[in-house]
């Protein structure tokens, strides 16, 4: 089983559910966390590529995609 804390002060924190006897010897290892770009850095490469599109495009979305009437 495995418990997931953090270390406040030099004491070990463990989440209220970790029932672990008093005494019981642990292991701790540290985690690194690892930061992920967000969505918007990942697709930053991407902005201002579409810049020939219709201009009511958003409003006749099902027109350009389906074929769908014009609104």
């Amino acid at each position: 089983m495995t418990y997931f804390g953090k270390i406040s002060h030099g004491t070990v924190l463990l989440p209220s559910d970790a029932a672990l006897p008093d005494g019981m010897e642990v292991e701790v290892q540290p985690v690194e966390k690892i930061s992920k770009p967000s969505l918007g850095e990942r697709l930053k490469s991407f902005i201002g590529m579409a810049d020939d599109l219709p201009s009511d495009l958003a409003q006749n979305l099902d027109h350009y995609l389906h074929q769908q009437d014009k609104k």
